[in-house]
Order: C-alpha cells, then structure tokens, then sequence
C-alpha cells in the first residue's frame, strides 16, 4: 500500500520522523548548525500551545517576566554544580562588534571585559531579580514565569526534540517555606500533566527522577515521561524543587515575621517545542501529521472541487456558508477553526496537503454537494481516509461529536503504551538484560535502589536509563520491593527505558 510518508515508520523510524516533519510544513533545517526555522503550522501549533499553557499559568497566580538573553560568566558561575551541568552546552559571546581585516572579510574587534553566556537556562538571572523584590516575608511568595528562547549546543541535534536553540516556557517561584515550594513544583507538574493528556492527547509518566538524571542544582526534580510508537521515552516537561541552593548563590534573603533574615526556597519548572516532537511521534502515522483537534491551528478545512470555471462562484459561495455555520459553534476552548483552501492547486493535491498537515476534518465541496445541500467529509484518523456524506445539517449538528471522538480515540490509543504488556514488571536481572536486548524494547518497570555504577553500566550496555519512580496511581504495583539488583536492599518502583 502506497503511503505518503516515505520511509514508513517500520522501515526507518527517525527518517520517518524527519519526513513527516517536513511533509507536515511543521518546521526546516537552518542555515545556523543545529538549529531549525519553524514554520508556520508547527509554529500555529506552539501558538496554541503557548496560549492555553499561559492562561493557565497565569490563572496560578504568576506574572509573566522577561529577561536579558545575555548572561555574565560571573553569574552563572555563582552556582558550581549548576554550571557544571550547562558548562559544555554554553554558547559565549566574547566579542562587540565587528570590523573588516586586511583580507577584506570581517572579523570580530572588541573583546569584552567579561564573556557573556547566551541564555541555557534562567536561575541564576531570574535569581538576581528575586533579590532586588524580595526584602520582606510580606513580599512572598513571588512567582513569575517567562517565555523566551534558550541556546543550548548540542552534538546530535533532531528537529523539535534536540536543537541548539529552542523555544520554552520556564516558570521560576519563591517561598517561605520548603513546603510551600515543593508543593508549587508539584502543582505545577500536575498543570502539565492535564495540559499533555487533555489538550495534546499525550498520555504521561509522571514522577520523580533519579539522583543521576537530577537537574543541576536541584534537590528533587521531577518529570513527565511520554512513550512514543517506538517504544523510546521522551521527556516531555520538568519541575525542579530548588531548595535554598539558588537563594543562596544569588543571596535572596526577606527578613520574617520575627525580624530575622532567612533564605527563601525556590521552585523552577518548564515545557519546550519538544511538545511538537512527542505530539509527532505519538500521534502521526504513514501518511503524515495526526492533529488532536484540541491543538489543530484548523480543525475543518474546507476543499472547493471546481470542474468548471462557471461552477465556482456556487462552489465558493457554498463553501463560506458552511465556514459561517461553523464557526458558530463552540468546541473546547473557543469557536470552530474553519479554513477554506482557494488555492489553485489540482483536489488530489490539496486534499493530500491537508492530510500530511493533520487536519482533523477534511470536506471536499463540489457541485453536487452544492445541489445537494451535502458535505464529503472524512477524518484523519480514518487511514483510508474515506469520505462520508452528510446532509449539511446533519454535519453541522455531529461535527463537535466527530471531533471529540477523535480526540479521545487518539489519546486511547497512545495509552495503550502504558499497559502491562507493553510496560511490564521485570523482577529478574536476566529477564530484563534479554528484554533490553531485543530490537526496540519497550520501557520496564523495576524495582530499583539509587546506584551510580549500575546505572552507568546499564547506559553503556543498554543505553537505557532510569527515567523516574512512577506516581503512585500510575501502575497497579506496589510502590516498594526487593531491589533488582541487590535483594538486601528496598528498591522503589522505577521506570527504566531507552530514551530521546
């Protein structure tokens, strides 16, 4: 069966990925080493992405901030084991300006006085503003967030998952207390973990992550885990329980209610463009991108089939009452997304561009839905991609239906990577060595004590690593058991995978 995505899935995952990609307008390869220019569907979708995350973290209370993208090495290196995470991803700015040389090519002129770090992440900065604003426990808490841009150098790069510069939001908060903190990290993960499930149709892993896999700094970070039709995990989104250890570095001090200075605690968290990534590699098949229409740019795209140049002005007319129609109704967060393509373009192939692009409805329109008062529609997810049709009010009253159902059907069937069959219990160290050692295993789960040099060799041999300790409510397994590899010893429920 001919496909339009070629290689296919089966044949070549990662090329198939970059394909749909670029099958899918979602975003192109730049001129810049690892990075990449995202286009405006893919950034249609980060737009949606942005608006719905924004809302609701600003419905949490926090202010939106933004911050210089350049950072003195002085500052980032007031936190040791922090910079030591970011040191060899740091991009550096050591020159002002530029000036011609003797060979007539340009060449940079002034060194600065001190290198400045173009932005890999935002503690040490939105650290000194927290300094400035807080003096008194009746400044607190403080919680602000930022949506900007991060360069980050990067080896392998791969678009939407690892580039060296992307696009994210990073949420930053301080507390009186420790509790108050690490409940902020956990809420916020919380908010993630609906916005994956509900709008992006992503089911997730959510928990805490492994001594080893830690952000640098953090006393706990925290994780959400999704598991893509290869079987890989992909880290969808963090949130750091920071401690006092970012108070400190950045001297961020309020006097309490008794007139003594105390060091604050501070939360960090943060989603990226990798969303688009884990929403490719969950949901698009070998035809193209699957949108959730939650986060589809458009939902129903409208197709005029003109045959005769006296047809058209009928077929357009019919086709901006139905957009009209509707766009009167209601679905998730605001009114239907309805585009028509006027393009000039051959039906097969506009009908093809918007199967490639994921759109959730497609309506091909022609003289005999017109006389009809018809609509030939089919769903994305119908991998025939066969028509029906419906009168046109008949449509008009089932597409809310059309759209939930494929919303939910979508997200189910992404679920179904969390089933025992495909997210076992492993309880024997041979049994789990032959599971890793078969061709695209899916992840396990184990029962697992913090080990550095197991965990080491486990990566090296497997390149698999300890992704989190699962939430309680996750899996039906108890939370604790003998640890896998050494009996002696409590291990805490794990997940183990390979991973992006």
């Amino acid at each position: 069966m001919k496909t339009a995505i070629s290689p296919t899935r089966s044949e070549n995952y990662p090329q198939w990925y970059q394909e749909v990609i670029i099958a899918a307008d979602l975003a192109q390869v730049a001129s810049v080493r690892g990075c990449m220019i995202i286009n405006p569907w893919g950034y249609a979708i980060w737009e949606k992405i942005q608006r719905i995350l924004d809302d609701e973290i600003k419905a949490r209370g926090h202010e939106n901030i933004y911050c210089p993208l350049l950072i003195p090495l002085s500052h980032i290196e007031r936190e040791a084991e922090h910079i030591e995470g970011f040191a060899k991803e740091c991009a550096v700015v050591t020159h002002s300006k530029l000036q011609k040389a003797e060979n007539g090519k340009l060449e940079p002129a002034s060194e600065l006085e001190e290198p400045l770090v173009i932005r890999p992440t935002s503690e040490m900065v939105i650290g000194d503003v927290f300094a400035q604003r807080i003096q008194s426990h009746r400044d607190l808490p403080v919680l602000m967030n930022q949506w900007a841009n991060i360069m980050r150098w990067e080896m392998r790069t791969r678009m939407f998952l690892r580039t060296s510069e992307f696009l994210w939001q990073e949420g930053h908060t301080a507390h009186t207390t420790e509790d108050e903190a690490h409940s902020h990290a956990l809420h916020m993960l919380a908010c993630y973990k609906t916005f994956c499930e509900d709008k992006l149709g992503l089911p997730v892993i959510t928990g805490k992550k492994s001594k080893n896999e830690r952000f640098p700094g953090a006393v706990e970070t925290y994780t959400l885990e999704g598991i893509m039709q290869d079987n890989k995990a992909l880290q969808l989104g963090t949130s750091h329980y920071l401690g006092q250890n970012f108070a400190k570095s950045c001297n961020i001090q309020y006097q309490d209610a008794a007139e003594k200075r105390q060091y604050v605690h501070t939360s960090s968290w943060g989603v990226t463009t990798r969303l688009i990534g884990g929403l490719v590699m969950t949901h698009a098949d070998d035809d193209g991108l699957v949108c959730p229409p939650k986060i589809a740019p458009t939902q129903i795209v409208l197709i005029p089939i003109i045959r005769k140049e006296e047809d058209k002005e009928a077929i357009i007319a019919y086709c901006k009452a139905i957009q009209s129609m509707l766009q009167e109704k209601v679905y998730d967060d605001g009114r239907l997304r309805v585009h028509i393509d006027i393009k000039d373009r051959k039906p097969s192939e506009k009908k093809w561009h918007w199967v490639k692009k994921g759109v959730p409805i497609r309506c091909e329109i022609g003289m005999n839905e017109v006389t009809g008062r018809n609509v030939s529609y089919a769903l994305r997810i119908d991998t025939n991609h066969k028509r029906e049709v419906n009168s046109l009010d008949d449509f008009n009253n089932n597409v809310i239906e059309y759209l939930s159902e494929t919303q939910e059907k979508l997200y189910q069937s992404a679920k179904n990577k969390l089933s025992p069959k495909h997210c076992p219990l492993i309880t024997n160290k041979d049994t789990l060595f032959k599971h890793f050692s078969t061709e695209s295993p899916t992840p396990a789960l184990i029962y697992w004590h913090d080990d550095d040099k197991i965990e080491k060799d486990l990566q090296e041999q497997f390149k698999v690593s300890i992704r989190c300790y699962p939430e309680e409510d996750i899996f039906n397994y108890e939370e604790r058991g003998k640890s896998l590899f050494d009996s002696t010893k409590v291990g805490q429920l794990a997940l183990i995978a390979k991973a992006y």
